[in-house]
């Protein structure tokens, strides 16, 4: 995988990480599943990178 294959991958994460992280937000009311929300979602990004 090239690195601007990796770079569009970590782009398309980056989109549900905000828009998803405020909807988490509006659910839940509070920050801690805002950021366990976004953690999982820095593990799959950063496990498709790596292959």
């Amino acid at each position: 995988m090239d690195i601007s294959r990796k770079l569009g991958i970590l782009v398309f994460c980056g989109v549900p990480a905000i828009i998803g992280g405020g909807i988490v937000y509006g659910v839940a009311g509070s920050y801690l599943p805002v950021a366990v929300y976004e953690i999982m979602l820095y593990f799959v990004a950063g496990a498709i990178v790596s292959k």
